[in-house]
């Protein structure tokens, strides 16, 4: 497949009328309380489908490629309902239009994340895909004065009786002009021919090649480059600086001054780097100066910010009280930073009241909206390109980056692409928040917990993002929460904290952070009750059968009822998350202290899969990235300030440490689940629950390093 530059919805309606003989529908569902609109018109509720006359199909797709394999899948839904071969589909990424690209299971925003982009175009894009095919046959009959049943619409063709015969191109302008039929019928998925088939992904030769657009390969006629000097502190402001050595420069365009620091633009990245360093910045650091790791900590420990209830079963505070046996555990996580192979930047352009951006983000509407505000211009006034993003897994839902290219534009009147260094990106982040969970269970003669009380305390990064209310629960904090195991008595509740630092959504957000205490948790009720891990957690598994299948399924698949090789241990971890039922078993061992994944075994159940390819791709991403903040990850501040600046000190997990990953993917006719991020969640649990097999000690706090691990 040949990928198309990204484009605007006016280009596209451009070449529609120019042409006339291009057909481009935005393909209805009706809304709540909406109708179904027409062929062409500009509102609709689905992704825009083009159809040239020279036969090529593009998908505008409402979701940004960061390498979870949306130019692959996405076409693969309207491919299989339009019944032509995937590769003559082209992809461009839309423009900001919430009312039409918004994502339902997010609430609306046109955003990516979540793991939904499967989830959220498995049925949109197949009912597109359907409506167009019918309109084009419906086209096709009524030229040749036939039944429309007597059409057939295959591999970009309409056939009918006397050796009758036309491309959908050439179909285009007059399906056009028929309405958006509202009941289609969809393939029966014993008919897909693409969907669920192993399929490889079409953007790769692109990305080998060096064609493909990066926010970082962004250029523009006579742009200039952008470095930002931001407070060390986050938060901080400019009080007063000194620009006159930078300004001497070679290559120096300007120095300008913007809300979040001082920016220096010259005529190179490189240029503008070296400029920065000379300049001389005094601080009004704010109240961030006064945080660190153990302060942080301990507010979050002592929070006596109301709690919101989650979910109450029976009695659990009145069982714990007076049983006979009663287990506790504090379980912490830490600050994580994203990390994203290619750092923060993005391109503006900012001439006579209107801004061109163009550049990696997961929130297309939000950007256009946040840089509307911060210029006092018109959203409508901003045009967004979304390039490829070099990693996201949520950094880029954030939009600092993006209004502040826009600032300095504006102030020098002419384009700029900013570029973060690492350092930048690692010290100004909006990191994973830090969490503590407080967890109790009473225990009966058999070992199995009569009543459990789970206490999450942590920021909403949802509050700060979106601003939901603090008295209202955050259900992005709420994930894994809730354990599948049965308990006659619990009690869950979540406490929002914040804790000065800013934070936002991290892979898996708080699946990581809940299902390392509540797997770690169910480890040590085994432990205490004396009884193998697999086993205890299937006994408490009864009524749940797709949990108990991918936990027997991986449990069966690690040969976990066979010893490992001499000097390794196994441990096992159990989560749904984003509608994945998922199982896994980590084998590790020491090496000088440090651990040693050989292998870690997965088995998900994820209903129906688009691209089983794909999927195996972002289980063994998840793991990796998983296991390198399980091994490594930790953010410490001292003064305010942000200690690790690169890799070297933020490690992440390299080729030679990285695990065998064998991977079961459950045959399933259920609705798709998520995959890009759930496999996140567990690597941590099962390593812990591992080490605890390999030493006896039960380590509840992240990072697993060799230091925790002899202290313990």
């Amino acid at each position: 497949m040949t990928t198309v530059a990204q484009t605007s919805r006016r280009d596209f309606l451009k070449t529609s009328a120019a042409t006339g003989t291009g057909l481009l529908l935005g393909v209805s569902l009706s809304l709540p309380g909406g109708d179904a609109q027409a062929a062409g018109m500009l509102y609709t509720p689905n992704a825009w489908v083009h159809i040239a006359d020279d036969n090529t199909i593009t998908l505008l797709s409402a979701r940004s490629e960061m390498g979870q394999g949306v130019y692959t899948s996405m076409p693969m839904l309207i491919a299989e309902e339009l019944n032509v071969d995937i590769h003559r589909i082209k992809v461009a990424i839309a423009p900001p239009n919430a009312k039409v690209y918004g994502n339902a299971l997010l609430g609306g925003p046109q955003l990516t994340g979540g793991s939904t982009s499967v989830r959220d175009g498995w049925e949109k894009l197949r009912v597109a895909g359907a409506q167009v095919r019918e309109m084009l046959v419906a086209a096709a009959a009524e030229r040749w004065k036939v039944d429309a049943s007597q059409l057939k619409a295959q591999n970009g063709m309409v056939t009918g009786p006397g050796g009758r015969k036309a491309t959908y191109g050439q179909l285009a302008e007059a399906a056009s002009k028929l309405p958006v039929p509202k009941d289609v019928k969809l393939k029966d998925p014993g008919e897909f021919t693409i969907v669920g088939k192993p399929t490889r992904r079409l953007d790769t030769p692109a990305k080998t090649n060096g064609t493909a657009e990066f926010g970082i390969d962004v250029k523009l006629p006579g742009m200039v480059y952008a470095s930002l000097e931001q407070c060390p502190v986050i938060g901080g402001k400019v009080k007063r600086y000194d620009a006159s050595k930078a300004k001497g420069l070679p290559g120096v365009i300007d120095v300008v001054q913007i809300p979040d620091g001082v920016a220096v633009v010259a005529n190179s990245y490189w240029r503008a780097k070296k400029a920065r360093e000379a300049l001389v910045v005094e601080w009004d650091e704010g109240p961030g100066a006064a945080i660190d790791n153990a302060s942080m900590l301990a507010g979050i420990r002592a929070a006596t910010d109301k709690p919101l209830p989650l979910k109450a079963v029976g009695d659990a505070d009145a069982v714990i009280k007076n049983a006979a046996k009663v287990l506790r555990a504090e379980y912490v996580s830490p600050l994580l930073a994203h990390a994203t192979m290619e750092p923060m930047n993005f391109t503006a352009h900012y001439d006579n009241g209107k801004v061109a951006l163009i550049g990696p983000t997961q929130w297309q509407d939000g950007a256009q909206g946040a840089v509307a505000k911060a210029l006092d211009i018109k959203p409508e006034d901003i045009t967004l390109r979304t390039t490829f993003l070099g990693g996201g897994f949520g950094r880029r839902i954030d939009l600092d980056f993006i209004v502040q290219a826009a600032q300095i534009s504006k102030a020098v009147n002419k384009p700029v692409k900013l570029i973060w260094s690492r350092e930048d990106d690692m010290t100004h982040d909006f990191y994973r928040p830090m969490a503590v969970h407080q967890l109790a269970a009473a225990v009966g003669p058999d070992g199995k917990p009569t009543a459990m009380t789970f206490r999450m305390v942590s920021q909403s990064v949802t509050g700060r993002v979106f601003g939901l209310p603090g008295e209202v629960q955050d259900p992005l904090m709420t994930e894994a929460a809730l354990a599948p195991y049965e308990i006659p008595a619990t009690r869950h509740e979540i406490v929002k904290h914040d804790s000065g630092l800013r934070v936002g959504y991290w892979r898996s957000v708080s699946h990581a952070l809940n299902a390392f205490a509540n797997e770690g948790f169910i480890d040590e009720l085994a432990a205490a009750a004396g009884q193998d891990p697999y086993a205890y957690r299937m006994s408490l598994l009864q009524n749940q059968p797709r949990f108990a299948n991918v936990l027997k399924m991986a449990a069966d698949k690690a040969g976990w009822a066979t010893p490992p090789a001499a000097g390794r241990t196994r441990g096992i971890a159990l989560m749904e998350g984003y509608d994945t039922y998922m199982a896994q078993v980590a084998e590790i061992s020491l090496k000088d202290g440090q651990i040693q994944v050989h292998k870690v075994t997965v088995v998900a159940d994820l209903g129906r899969m688009v691209n089983p390819d794909t999927v195996l791709a972002q289980i063994q991403s998840s793991v990796n990235f998983g296991l390198s903040a399980a091994l490594y990850g930790d953010i410490t501040l001292d003064k305010g300030r942000v200690q690790q600046t690169n890799f070297h000190n933020y490690v992440v997990v390299r080729m030679n440490e990285a695990p065998q990953i064998d991977v079961t993917l459950v045959p399933s006719t259920e609705k798709p689940g998520g995959i890009g991020e759930p496999a996140t969640a567990l690597v941590a649990p099962a390593v812990a629950n591992a080490l605890f097999a390999a030493t006896g000690k039960r380590l509840r706090r992240l990072p697993l390093t060799p230091d925790a691990i002899k202290q313990a």
